[in-house]
């Protein structure tokens, strides 16, 4: 199984300007690809598949120079991300989903490039890059397994590498324990065992500084030394509070992991939920989709299973076992809630988490 293992980087000025300049050269590249897959399917009525544009390398090198100081490998990702943009296109389609065509990429919206060979090794506390050479690396853990591709990552003003590795499967000790989670706004995550998680909140809590940093990118003129400084300060504290809702969802996730050998989760469609304007701030801010998808990943190495079932009146159907009854009336300002046909109290959270977990087992 694949696990990615990110760190920091810290370049020099030199090499700064190399990682910029190859991001530029695959923008450029990218850019070209797709308007070559476009005028193709225009003329001809079919596009261009990758390998026929990956084959053209060596000849756009002798027509243009500076493509020689990238390394090949990086090219032919180019090549292949925007493959994989049309494959994404083509099955969204297919699904009847939106289909959000390949974009061109505008200055300053390509941000990562990916070495799928031997164009990197660590060493000496550096990694080496070709055609950068050795850019100091802060190792803040081990790597584990087998690297298979390292993608270079500039994001606001910080460079990261990020190595894909074929790791082993760890299976924890079995607990003979299964648990349903229920995500919500006033709580993150209660669970069937009545344990809750608060909702850290972090966007909330760094709305007012957002705003105040909004307003100066606003006050900028465009285009300016200013407005990008003040760009960069604003994107700053977004990253913050991303990587806030990543840790808590790393937290969480590998507490259900560690304590339980069977995970159920209702399969929500947090998407469809964000089109709610009471709600989608709080929703977003909670960051559902993130950690059953942590937990997924996390329960897949330690031989844990997570299960998602179906959500559909988890809150207004009894737990109890073989009661049927089912709350159609039952509204978000509901808390509590007696069964009139067992005479049993609900908690209407800890009651959906029962029941999800019910679902999974039966399922």
């Amino acid at each position: 199984m694949r696990q990615s293992f990110k760190y920091r980087l810290y370049p020099n000025k030199t090499q700064q300007q190399m990682i910029e300049d190859t991001l530029e050269h695959c923008r450029l590249l990218y850019n070209r690809l797709l308007a070559e897959r476009q005028e193709a399917y225009e003329k001809f009525g079919h596009t261009l598949p990758y390998v026929a544009q990956a084959n053209s390398f060596p000849e756009r090198k002798q027509a243009i120079p500076v493509l020689q100081s990238v390394h090949s490998q990086v090219l032919q990702d180019v090549a292949k991300r925007l493959d994989k943009a049309f494959h994404a296109f083509f099955r969204r389609i297919k699904t009847g989903e939106k289909p959000g065509y390949p974009r061109f990429k505008s200055f300053g919206r390509y941000h990562s490039f990916t070495d799928p060979q031997g164009g990197y090794a660590l060493r000496d506390g550096c990694v080496h890059l070709s055609k950068i050479g050795d850019v100091k690396i802060k190792l803040h853990r081990p790597i584990e397994g087998t690297i298979k591709t390292c993608t270079i990552v500039v994001k606001n003003g910080k460079y990261y590498a990020t190595f894909s590795c074929e790791v082993d499967a760890q299976p924890l000790a079995a607990t003979n324990i299964a648990v349903g989670g229920d995500l919500g706004i006033k709580h993150l995550l209660v669970t069937s065992d009545g344990e809750t998680f608060v909702p850290p909140k972090h966007l909330r809590k760094a709305e007012r500084k957002l705003n105040r940093l909004q307003r100066a990118v606003s006050r900028k003129k465009k285009g300016s030394r200013r407005r990008k400084k003040a760009v960069r300060r604003l994107a700053t504290v977004h990253e913050h509070v991303a990587n806030q809702r990543r840790d808590t969802a790393h937290k969480i996730a590998r507490h259900l992991v560690n304590a339980y050998d069977i995970i159920a989760f209702e399969d929500l469609n947090a998407q469809g939920l964000l089109k709610n304007p009471h709600l989608a701030k709080s929703i977003a801010d909670a960051g559902w989709h993130q950690l059953v998808q942590f937990t997924t990943d996390k329960a897949a190495r330690a031989g844990r299973r997570v299960v998602r079932v179906d959500p559909r009146y988890t809150s207004q159907d009894c737990s109890t076992d073989g009661c049927p009854y089912r709350k159609a009336d039952l509204t978000l300002a509901d808390r509590m809630w007696e069964c009139p046909n067992c005479g049993i109290w609900h908690d209407r959270d800890i009651n959906a988490a029962r029941n999800i977990l019910q679902r999974a087992l039966v399922g």
